[in-house]
């Protein structure tokens, strides 16, 4: 297994890059925006494709690398189910299992420091994320944070792991980069608790000053790090626009499909009125469109409809819309699909 662990100095964060192979493909997870070319090299140098990039839990402290690392690589964007964050590819819920070639997180739910928090169980590690930190645990006074949930999620799921469990955290402030979960166990001050209500006094009186980019990055973080656009609104000076799965009325527009064929009647399904056109084809099948027509385009997460989106712009077509995590956010709002072959 490759394994590596990056720091931000500026808000000590600590970064996590998985794989199970050179060559392979890689799972990255609570990315900072401003380390991306930081992990990009680290990739590139162990000839790896990033096809996940995972934020525990919506971060107050940095800006997430999500988007940046979507928009740059084509990765998937994944968060617990509960985040208010819809610009992510797909989301997770308790006991589900993310698989990265052959390599399996187990997403354990431990809502406290925050109401979308989530820990990734690995064989013999787990990733914390803000919920046990390094001789402490994650403040629980904003973003929906609740002590008492917090002590269900340390007592009741994390302390249940095995001792020997490696804990590797979302942050730490004083250098340590690993625990284990019998040692935290033993001598983290905030687990010597005998109740929940002895804990959430004890949370209640720690009057820590809020985070000092908690103004941006909260936003920021529920837009993947990007600046959120407004449904259909422009997403760069080009004139692409973007629009979110949820509540787009695809009636108004004429819906081009640019994945291929064994995707179009594959799991995902594709939308009902959809009309099929491989990414490689969009060219030579624009050709024969009105340029005044509005077209929205979808794909498996977004990624490869841009490319279309901003081939058709430069063809003269003016009302080009890309929908926003593709067939994935699709179906994450369960909107209808069907699943008939292409003719």
């Amino acid at each position: 297994m490759l394994f590596e662990q990056f720091f931000d100095p500026d808000s000590s964060t600590y970064t996590y890059l998985v794989a199970r192979r050179r060559g392979g493909e890689a799972l990255l997870i609570d990315p900072v925006v401003d380390r991306t070319d930081e992990y990009l090299r680290a990739i590139e140098n162990l000839d790896l494709k990033l096809v996940q990039a995972v934020d525990t839990h919506v971060h107050a402290d940095h800006v997430t690398g999500l988007g940046k690392l979507r928009d740059l690589t084509g990765c998937v964007t994944a968060m617990g189910a509960q985040t208010q964050a819809e610009c992510v590819s797909r989301t997770f819920e308790d006991d589900e299992v993310i698989e990265v070639d052959g390599l399996e997180f187990e997403a354990l739910y431990t809502p406290g420091h925050t109401d979308d928090s989530y820990s990734l169980l690995m064989g013999d590690r787990v990733f914390t994320g803000d919920t046990l930190l390094i001789g402490g645990t994650g403040r629980t006074d904003f973003q929906n944070g609740d002590a008492r949930a917090q002590y269900d999620s340390l007592f009741n799921v994390l302390l249940k792991l095995p001792d020997d469990t490696l804990v590797f955290p979302a942050h730490d402030y004083r250098g340590n980069r690993v625990t284990t979960i019998g040692t935290e166990r033993l001598t983290n001050p905030r687990l010597q608790v005998r109740s929940a209500d002895e804990y959430a006094e004890l949370m209640a009186n720690l009057n820590l000053p809020h985070p000092k980019m908690m103004d941006v990055a909260v936003p920021a973080n529920r837009a993947c790090g990007t600046a959120k656009p407004a449904p259909s609104s422009p997403s760069s000076a080009s004139g692409l626009h973007r629009t979110s799965a949820r509540g787009v009325d695809v009636k108004r527009y004429r819906v081009v499909d640019v994945r291929e064929p064994d995707e179009w009647a594959g799991e995902l399904g594709h939308i009902p009125q959809a009309e099929l056109v491989p990414l490689a084809g969009v060219e030579r099948a624009a050709s024969e469109w009105k340029a005044d027509q509005p077209i929205l385009l979808v794909c498996r997460s977004g990624r490869r409809s841009a490319r279309a989106g901003e081939a058709l712009l430069k063809m003269g077509f003016r009302d080009v819309t890309n929908l926003e995590g593709g067939m994935l956010a699709w179906n994450r709002f369960k909107r209808p699909v069907e699943h008939e072959s292409a003719s």
